[in-house]
């Protein structure tokens, strides 16, 4: 599904974000990506949504070669990740079903299909009800439910959430994680980058730890292992 192979980015001011990664991931993992601020996290998740392109190194993202592809291939890519943010990037002036439908009206879906999706993946984060609410209507977890609805109607391979309980307090982080956890029993991949501590230690996923952009731990069922 992911692979970098001596990955390094260098930005143009000179500073070293990655410096020679090698990591495979495969299908229906559930991956921590995890480090101090600074560390290298941001770049990597931009590397795997090709917002920025590597120095060096092969990256191949669920079979596109991020080095190579055309401009051609981006959507394809892009149309087979699923993307979360911390601040849950919703349209303001648009209700959760039309949130949610859109991301299947820009791949142009039938109506029908767009309707069926929208109402199922609606029932997986418990919002059928709020489908004519608007974001501002919404609490913080359920606008996070939202973006997860949207990142998943499009059925992809991977899903990429960084920082997705940043701003929720620890009750509601959980119901999120829970969420995380069924897409993740029905064979999607995920790759997390977090700063809590808790969840990480408590999930016992594999967990990937960055430092000045290296490697420093890769461990199947690990923790968080930064002190506080």
């Amino acid at each position: 599904m992911i692979k970098m192979k001596d990955i390094s980015m260098v930005y143009d001011n000179g500073a070293i974000a990655l410096d020679k990664v090698n990591i495979n991931i495969t299908r229906g993992e559930f991956v921590f990506i995890v480090g101090t601020s600074g560390a290298g996290k941001s770049t990597f998740i931009k590397l795997l949504l090709r917002e920025i392109l590597p120095t060096s190194g092969l990256l191949v993202v669920n079979g596109y070669n991020i080095n190579n592809m055309s401009t051609r291939e981006l959507p394809y890519l892009r149309r087979s990740l699923g993307v979360i943010f911390q601040d849950y990037r919703l349209l303001p002036n648009k209700t959760v079903y039309e949130n949610v439908a859109f991301a299947m009206r820009v791949i142009e879906s039938p109506r029908r299909l767009i309707l069926r999706s929208v109402n199922s993946v609606l029932d997986i984060v418990g919002l059928r009800e709020k489908y004519k609410c608007f974001p501002s209507q919404l609490s913080g977890g359920e606008q996070q439910r939202v973006a997860i609805a949207r990142a998943i109607v499009n059925n992809p391979s991977v899903i990429i959430a960084d920082e997705p309980t940043g701003n929720l307090d620890p009750e509601t982080s959980w119901e999120i994680m829970d969420i995380f956890q069924r897409i993740n029993a029905v064979g999607t991949t995920i790759v997390m980058a977090t700063h809590d501590r808790t969840i990480v230690d408590t999930m016992q996923k594999r967990v990937i730890a960055i430092e000045n952009g290296r490697i420093i731990r890769d461990e199947a069922s690990g923790g968080y292992g930064y002190e506080t």
